[in-house]
């Protein structure tokens, strides 16, 4: 039974995304606008990380098999894909590789700001 509350709560902040979606006009997918719902409710407290904590933990572990589908999906249109292949393998190494440094080199800044602000 505290799976499907659980569950139910994690659905909840999912069909607020999709309201605000509805609702407002920016080009922003219902999963983001969830998303930071469920960020602003957990760093608020209004919402106890230990009220989702067990279902968002066995979501995340079967992650892996909701890229399934997709990855069939991909083979299926691979006539359509095989001539842009190696562009986008380009692209897409190019661009983790980016993701990757920038994230990397944040982390180290945010991380010197606080050493310094807790040396104060």
């Amino acid at each position: 039974m505290k799976y499907m509350k659980q569950f139910c709560i994690i659905m909840a902040v999912a069909f607020a995304g999709e309201v605000l979606k509805a609702l407002l006009p920016f080009p922003i997918p219902a999963s983001i606008y969830g998303l930071v719902l469920m960020l602003l409710l957990l760093m608020s407290g209004v919402l106890p990380l230990a009220a989702v904590e067990d279902t968002a933990d066995f979501l995340v572990s079967i992650m892996p098999v909701m890229f399934i589908p997709a990855a069939v999906g991909l083979l299926d249109a691979w006539p359509a894909l095989q001539p842009v292949l190696v562009p986008v393998t380009v692209i897409m190494v190019l661009t983790t590789v980016i993701v990757m440094v920038v994230t990397g080199r944040l982390t180290q800044l945010f991380m010197k700001l606080q050493n310094k602000k807790e040396e104060k």
